[in-house]
């Protein structure tokens, strides 16, 4: 199904402006937001769109040749269009794979809006769109009062939501499109990820799915033995070259 990006709604109140980009988030943690956004930088790329990805929070990473390295940032970097500086692609990386309040909280680095915002804003000024991959699911908390919501709301960049397809994800996407709603942002659409390949009912509950969400299916992944962000832009390239987005600068989202 190919939709186009002037379906989008306003950004919501207090939203930085004039945004060329997208927020990417997810029913949960493991259900490949970082795959989708990669696919969402190689389907731009290959339109000749100069398209960065930007991961504000990790947590996870390893220590390869002397640098500490999340899995997340590195394959949303390979996909990008253009290199940025780390310190924009990734504001904050935390080390523990837990909760990024807490892993902010066991390091004494407090997760900053101002710092992640600023980020975003050098990054927008460099390219001409903007890839955003949250951390875990929607409302993930980043402090003791803020979560990742919050950011998104800032942002004000409409929202593609990944679907695990495992038992559960019916409640859990219809309580992330309730909770993009509640914050003024618009859901363009959402991607069906096969991360259980033996998942009881599976045409069924993609019928539920696409019965019940306010936006519409934008590709669906079928299962994958290991992350491949050009298959997956190719399952997107439908939706990227539809109606106002186009190979060159003039790139009209909002």
């Amino acid at each position: 199904m190919t939709i186009s990006p002037h379906s989008f709604y306003p950004r919501a109140a207090g939203a930085l402006l004039t945004p060329h980009g997208i927020f990417v988030t997810g029913t949960d943690t493991g259900v490949g937001k970082t795959l989708v956004a990669a696919g969402l930088l190689e389907a731009l790329r290959a339109r000749g769109v100069a398209a960065v990805g930007m991961k504000p929070v990790a947590a996870g990473c390893d220590l390869v040749d002397g640098a500490w390295v999340n899995e997340d940032v590195a394959l949303l970097r390979a996909a990008s269009g253009l290199r940025a500086a780390e310190e924009l692609v990734n504001p904050y990386l935390y080390r523990e794979p837990i909760a990024p309040h807490i892993a902010a909280a066991r390091e004494g680095r407090p997760i900053e809006l101002a710092v992640i915002l600023e980020a975003y804003r050098r990054l927008a000024d460099q390219a001409e769109f903007v890839v955003v991959e949250g951390a875990g699911g929607f409302r993930v908390p980043i402090d003791a009062r803020q979560d990742l919501a919050d950011l998104a709301a800032r942002l004000g960049l409409p929202v593609v939501l990944v679907v695990g397809m495992r038992l559960g994800c019916l409640n859990h996407a219809l309580l992330t499109a309730e909770a993009v709603a509640a914050r003024g942002l618009r859901l363009a659409g959402w991607v069906a990820n096969r991360i259980d390949p033996d998942m009881a009912a599976y045409a069924e509950n993609l019928a539920a799915l696409e019965a019940r969400l306010p936006a519409p299916r934008l590709a669906e992944i079928p299962r994958l033995d290991a992350p491949d962000p050009k298959r997956v832009g190719a399952l997107l390239q439908g939706w990227v070259a539809g109606p106002g987005l186009s190979g060159n600068s003039n790139i009209e989202i909002i």
